[in-house]
């Protein structure tokens, strides 16, 4: 077998592209994939260890009988001298399995199976980590990638063909926008198992606030409007092209490693749907804002469904967002304690009122056992009357999400 070939990074772009071009079946197959340069390049490896062109490789296939291609694959599987670590051997086969398949030669699927061992846990980023992510960011459109993916759980390949088009009209007003992305972007291009599947997702507030303001910071470079047909994120130097793949990587990896932040694109859409399974969402509905065929349904996507699709996202919208420390909220132990005294106290003033219009000596009031234990006052204000109650003694107890304030004395 061939010597294993090890090329510099930069080298990839140049051998992928030289070695489909001098090869059509080559050139035919990546036709109908997205990732061009990575498959490409995994071909050649596997040419390079099999000592095989394109063209050789097919050739085992001519009689549909023959498992030598098969073989082949195996071969590669068990060969300790390849210098490529399981994982790289893994992804070389897929490829390979895939200019088969696309060149209508299918191999048995039984043929280079790899078992991949687990060795790290998967991440789950925590709230403080992503903000950290978020802070280390450098511009409008890093900030906005990083809250558009932890929300929306896009994938990296489609979060680079979307379009403005695919936002719902006057999205900026809406408080959750929709994004609806027809199956052609996602997983399995919309063909075969894969026909029908769309993804119905959504964006957060503080998602929709970074998008908008990326959007009026690129069109101040671009000098114009950006339309319907516009790609969404673009790059940062002129003329703006689209946004590359490969440089999407290179942005998470950075901001990964300059933040002390271990994560992935797979790490956010691991967070939306923790978040979503947090609140009770369906297995059907998380399928569905994640791109992912639904079991057992037909034709999910009418407007009411989502409709009802928004009012469950909305349920986890807290959750999703990381940008900024809220408030503690009071905890429902607090909240109900409180509302009892309110009632005792409206109580212990109306039977007050009545015995006064009767003449009747008023007794004090009854100190009941939960007055002993708390001794203090509670009222709930707008912050607008915080200062006037803080001059009279009172102190903040809790500050609420909704700008109000629960002061204690």
């Amino acid at each position: 077998m061939g010597k294993t070939t090890y090329v510099r990074k930069n080298m990839v772009k140049e051998i992928a592209q030289s070695f489909s071009e001098k090869n059509p079946q080559v050139k035919q197959w990546l036709a109908k994939l997205q990732s061009k340069e990575r498959n490409s390049f995994n071909l050649y490896r596997f040419c390079q260890w099999a000592r095989k062109t394109p063209t050789q490789l097919l050739a085992l296939k001519e009689n549909p009988a023959s498992k030598e291609a098969e073989f082949l694959l195996d071969r590669f599987v068990a060969d300790d001298k390849t210098g490529f670590k399981d994982s790289v051997k893994f992804v070389i086969i897929n490829s390979v399995k895939s200019f088969f398949k696309h060149n209508y030669c299918d191999l048995s699927r039984a043929c280079g199976v790899i078992s991949l061992v687990k060795v790290r846990p998967y991440n789950k980023p925590s709230k403080e980590n992503l903000r950290k992510l978020w802070t280390w960011a450098l511009n409008p459109r890093d900030k906005s990638i990083i809250t558009f993916i932890c929300s929306t759980s896009v994938c990296k390949e489609t979060l680079l063909r979307l379009k403005w088009k695919h936002l719902e009209e006057n999205w900026e007003k809406a408080d959750l926008p929709c994004v609806n992305i027809p199956g052609e972007l996602l997983k399995g291009h919309n063909i075969g198992r894969y026909r029908g599947v769309r993804q119905i997702t959504f964006l957060t507030p503080e998602a929709k606030r970074d998008l908008i303001n990326y959007r009026e910071w690129i069109e101040a470079k671009l000098h114009r409007k950006l339309g319907p047909e516009d790609n969404i994120f673009l790059e940062t130097y002129a003329p703006y092209p689209p946004m590359k793949y490969g440089r999407l990587g290179t942005l998470i990896w950075r901001l990964s490693r300059e933040a002390g932040v271990p994560f992935s694109a797979h790490d956010a859409r691991r967070h939306v749907q923790t978040c979503l399974e947090e609140v009770r969402t369906s297995e059907n509905w998380i399928r569905k804002i994640k791109g992912r065929k639904c079991r057992g349904e037909e034709a999910p996507y009418s407007q009411p469904a989502i409709e009802q699709l928004r009012e469950k996202f909305r349920e986890a919208a807290p959750l999703l967002e990381f940008t900024s420390e809220r408030p503690p909220q009071v905890p429902k132990e607090v909240l109900e304690r409180i509302e009892a005294l309110e009632k005792e106290r409206a109580q212990i003033r109306k039977e007050w009122r009545l015995r006064k219009a009767e003449n009747i000596e008023i007794p004090p009031p009854p100190q009941t056992n939960e007055e002993e234990d708390c001794g203090e006052d509670f009222k709930q204000i707008n912050e607008t009357e915080l200062l006037q109650y803080l001059k009279d003694g009172w102190a903040i107890e809790y500050r609420l999400s909704d700008g109000k304030v629960i002061i204690k004395r």
